[in-house]
């Protein structure tokens, strides 16, 4: 039991993905975890479903679920060591919610049994974190006792090398595909070190938020090929901010998800009556969406940023989210703007992200406050520190929505930009990345 704990410690906590390559030059790598535990564990799930007449049955702690089939993590497959595997695995219950279960499994990859399954996440917010001790292994910790840094945050300076890996899929036709090219500001230094095949590109400027974008022209020749953008990076942690110029001016519009009219008018109203001063308004709209939504990564319509979506399901991601809080600030004449990256673990120091994230800023009191509300929803300790803060273990690919550039996509403006932006013959190809990083010394 012990050794499990300790195997389930090092995955769940230190996602462990062997991300260094012997032939790099800049310290990131192939993820080495193989196929065959995402085979093995989607087996198990299957049987088990078939078992249950077309559900997943689980008992832990008394209570029994019903669960269906979301997705495996891939980033956080892991082999923990001889004959021993780790898999990560969204299911959803029969009441919608949905739970992230960790599943150890042990024998040769065509024939690996799971030996323990635990649940680890509800809704996205985590029952547990691990810490490692003196003596090397880990100690389940609860969330009310674990501190910042297990639960996300560092803070003061992080240093990081960031790998940005796209996988092209079968190009037969002319294609285009823009990408993200993050940029220094007052917080982050970014340093581009390499994109490998150095592939012909151009870099674009978005005429709205002034976004540079990568840029390339695709054939045939480019089909199926693995495109590697690594960047050097320091950060600062993220507080409020004095603007450089009135550019706030210019976050008081809706935009193409993002009403703000009608209904929002109506709740921004309710919801700040009685409230002086922006700062305090912006607080009650920040706790109104904690309120209100709950974080949620299943079914159809999330993940989009639509405010009217977030407002009437009342679940979705971090687009939904902070897309939410952007129409109700603006309804209440709070400029606020969107801005996503990656946020980069801080408990391990290597490994896969799992994929984007995002948080706004709104402008009080002749300055920007940066908020991140999905993560105060998942660590309610934090949610005072998420009022007016990023922490340091962040990159920032881009700012804003409706991004325009020439040349642009068929589709028009890009929601928001954070994975390529593919087009094939003109039709947009779903394309997600993967991201790796490597923690230096800052």
């Amino acid at each position: 039991m012990i050794r499990n704990i300790v195997v389930a410690a090092i995955m769940t906590f230190c996602t462990v993905i062997n991300v260094y390559a012997e032939k790099s030059d800049h310290a990131l790598a192939k993820n080495n975890v193989t196929a065959e535990i995402q085979a093995g564990i989607e087996k198990h799930v299957e049987e088990e479903t078939q078992k249950g007449k077309g559900y997943f049955n689980f008992s832990s702690e008394g209570k029994d679920y019903r669960f269906k089939l979301v997705r495996v993590h891939t980033e956080y497959l892991a082999n923990l060591g001889p004959k021993e595997h780790f898999a990560c695995v969204d299911l959803v219950h029969t009441d919608g919610n949905v739970y992230d279960v960790d599943f150890f499994l042990n024998g040769e990859p065509d024939n690996m049994k799971v030996t323990q399954t635990i649940i680890h996440k509800f809704n996205g917010i985590p029952y547990y974190t691990w810490e490692q001790n003196k003596k090397g292994t880990w100690d389940r910790i609860a969330i009310k006792e674990a501190t910042p840094k297990l639960l996300g945050v560092l803070h003061g300076k992080d240093a990081f090398q960031f790998l940005y890996r796209i996988k092209l899929p079968n190009i037969d036709k002319k294609a285009k595909m823009w990408v993200p090219y993050p940029q220094d500001d007052s917080f982050q230094e970014v340093k581009l070190a390499s994109i490998k095949p150095n592939i012909k590109h151009q870099i674009l400027k978005d005429s709205k938020e002034g976004n540079k974008v990568f840029y390339f022209e695709l054939d045939s020749k480019n089909s199926e090929k693995t495109i590697d953008i690594v960047y050097n990076v320091k950060r600062k942690e993220k507080g409020s901010y004095k603007p450089k110029s009135k550019d706030w001016k210019n976050y008081l519009q809706a935009n193409k998800l993002g009403p703000i009219d009608g209904e929002f008018k109506e709740i921004a109203e309710k919801v700040t009556q009685g409230k002086k001063g922006d700062l305090v308004r912006a607080r009650a709209i920040y706790d109104h969406v904690l309120d209100h939504m709950r974080y949620a990564k299943f079914g159809e319509g999330w993940g989009q940023g639509d405010a009217i979506f977030a407002c009437d399901i009342a679940k979705g991601n971090c687009t939904d989210f902070h897309a939410y809080f952007i129409s109700l600030a603006r309804a209440a004449d709070i400029p606020a703007r969107f801005a996503i990256g990656a946020s980069i673990p801080s408990s391990r120091n290597d490994g896969g992200i799992s994929g984007y994230h995002c948080w706004a800023e709104f402008y009080a009191e002749g300055k920007w406050w940066p908020v991140d509300i999905s993560e105060a929803d998942k660590y309610s300790s934090l949610s005072t520190y998420y009022f007016g803060h990023n922490p340091a273990n962040r990159i920032e690919f881009s700012r804003g929505r409706d991004l325009v550039v020439q040349p642009s996509p068929a589709s028009g403006p890009i929601n928001f930009l954070a994975y390529p932006v593919l087009e094939i013959d003109g039709k947009q190809v779903k394309n997600k990345p993967k991201f790796f990083f490597f923690r230096k010394s800052s």
